[in-house]
């Protein structure tokens, strides 16, 4: 959790703890359900809370934003992303039944009222939203593809509507077709940690 603390020193009390909360609910449900790999559980906050919240140093969502977390698995990014934007709506969404109801549970027992909860394929998904997140779902090429439909006009933010995908590793390949329009973020812009060295934001506007 200090880490989380050193990166946004400017967090409400409600959201310090419902951040502290997340550090008791996902191992809980972990052992039940295997959201979060076991040997990988003890880096929650650096690993997954913080590495979410990357999306929040590229993007401050102004009130009122719509946010799709295409594939969320249970609850990565949206569920922090969630707490530190009270005032934007999440929607996040996984094919399996197990994971988004990690995702529900969690969402409900902090009492993040921004956040619903589906499970469906992307292709299903039909609403219209300011930006997709997502974190290594799929090759870009093949997430631009399905998720350009959701992307709707209105613009409220300082960056375009969009999608921001957490990557990690070398990214040419997937970039390139999109080499004109695809921002590249390396997240040890950010964050100093050993972890961050080769992990990656893509920006691109829709």
């Amino acid at each position: 959790m200090e880490i989380i603390k050193k990166y946004f020193p400017q967090l409400t009390d409600t959201q310090e703890q419902q951040m502290a909360a997340l550090g008791v609910l996902y191992p809980e449900w972990n052992s039940k359900i295997n959201v979060i790999s076991r040997k990988d559980i003890d880096n929650l906050y650096e690993h997954h809370v913080l590495h979410s919240l990357a999306i929040a140093k590229i993007l401050r969502f102004s009130s009122g934003t719509s946010i799709l977390d295409a594939g969320t698995g249970g609850g990565f990014p949206g569920i922090p992303l969630a707490i530190m934007f009270p005032d934007c709506q999440f929607t996040l969404i996984d094919s399996i039944g197990k994971k988004i109801k990690v995702a529900q549970e969690i969402a409900s027992a902090i009492g993040l009222e921004n956040v619903t909860c589906k499970q469906l394929r992307l292709e299903e998904e039909k609403g219209k939203y300011d930006f997709v997140v997502s974190r290594a779902v799929m090759p870009l090429p093949e997430l631009v593809k399905l998720v350009r439909k959701n992307i709707g006009k209105e613009q409220h933010n300082a960056l375009p509507n969009g999608l921001i995908c957490l990557k990690g590793g070398e990214l040419y390949n997937e970039t390139r077709p999109f080499k004109n329009i695809a921002e590249v973020i390396a997240l040890s812009e950010f964050f100093t940690e050993e972890y961050f060295k080769t992990k990656k934001a893509v920006y691109m506007p829709l």
